[in-house]
């Protein structure tokens, strides 16, 4: 099995410690002031995460909001640490309005051929399927976004991430992408559950067969943070190891720790993962850490090249 990097694709089994959901350049007119844009800030928090033992950054940082894929590629050969691009689209209100009309009509045709050409002029090809969807219900964005992704995944087996607003309507999303439109659910990664902290919620939604990202820490979620680990504890005591993700989520400059007030992406080794090893044990740690991205991020079924 593989995982489509920015460098070529890689052996699942070679991905290492894993930090499942981040950005290294991201902007967005709801967040003024904060892009990440800085390539050298981000080479040098991948560079703290690669000393850490960090081996793979999965950036879930969707079309049009300044990617900057060729700098990934550079940061990625310069670091050593393996990068996954994302294609998809964000909820609206992150663009132009102009921008979603114009895009709207080809969607899979964009995301499909990010996933197997490559990301503008750059040469750097997608693994990632990136979409969102509303608080507590799907609107018509939403929707037609999620038909576009899963069209793109059955074309080339991608996996899909999904930003769920305030951690809700995830399984709206599983209806739609799986029981709807043919998505296999280990093909599908359900984003912020942190930031929705039901442990019924979420035992409902592991038993549906698709993996849950916990997605912090991070400064716009830091409401949630002291739930995270009674979150995680319901779902391992229920037999669920094996579907969770943890990811930084790093999306302003403030919460970068090279360059900001962090606690950044390397927080998940220095700060997150003493935690697990210690309330839940080395083993469970390593699972959530290096064997389930490995099982998450892979292309599935016939990959186009």
């Amino acid at each position: 099995m593989k995982v489509r990097t920015v460098l070529g694709d890689l052996a699942a089994d070679q991905l290492g410690v894993t930090d499942s959901h981040d950005h290294l350049f991201f902007r967005s007119a709801l967040l003024p002031g904060q892009e990440l844009d800085d390539s050298e800030a981000a080479t040098r928090e991948v560079q703290a995460f690669a000393e850490l033992g960090g081996r793979t950054i999965v950036q879930w940082t969707p079309y049009g909001l300044g990617r900057r894929a060729g700098d990934l590629a550079k940061i990625s050969a310069d670091t050593g640490v393996h990068l996954v691009a994302a294609t998809g689209l964000h909820r609206a209100e992150h663009y132009p309005a102009e921008l979603v009309d114009e895009v709207r009509p080809e969607l899979a045709d964009i995301f499909v051929r990010e996933l197997t050409e490559g990301i503008g002029d750059s040469g750097v090809r997608a693994g990632l399927i990136k979409v969102a969807g509303g608080f507590h219900v799907l609107d018509e964005h939403a929707r037609v976004v999620m038909v576009a992704a899963a069209e793109a995944h059955h074309a080339t087996g991608a996996p899909i991430a999904i930003h769920h607003e305030l951690g809700t309507a995830a399984d709206a999303v599983l209806d739609l992408l799986v029981d709807e439109s043919g998505v296999p659910p280990e093909s599908v990664i359900l984003g912020h559950l942190n930031r929705f902290p039901d442990h019924r919620f979420h035992l409902d939604l592991a038993a549906r067969g698709s993996f849950l990202a916990f997605d912090g820490p991070s400064r716009a979620n830091n409401a949630t943070d002291p739930r995270l680990f009674d979150c995680l504890a319901a779902l391992i005591d229920a037999g669920y190891a094996d579907r969770l993700l943890l990811g930084g989520d790093t999306t302003t400059a403030r919460a970068r720790a090279a360059t900001g007030e962090g606690p950044g992406i390397p927080y998940l080794l220095t700060g997150l993962r003493p935690r697990l090893v210690r309330y839940f044990g080395d083993e469970i740690a390593t699972q959530l850490f290096v064997a389930n991205p490995a099982r998450a991020f892979v292309l599935h079924g016939t990959v186009r090249e």
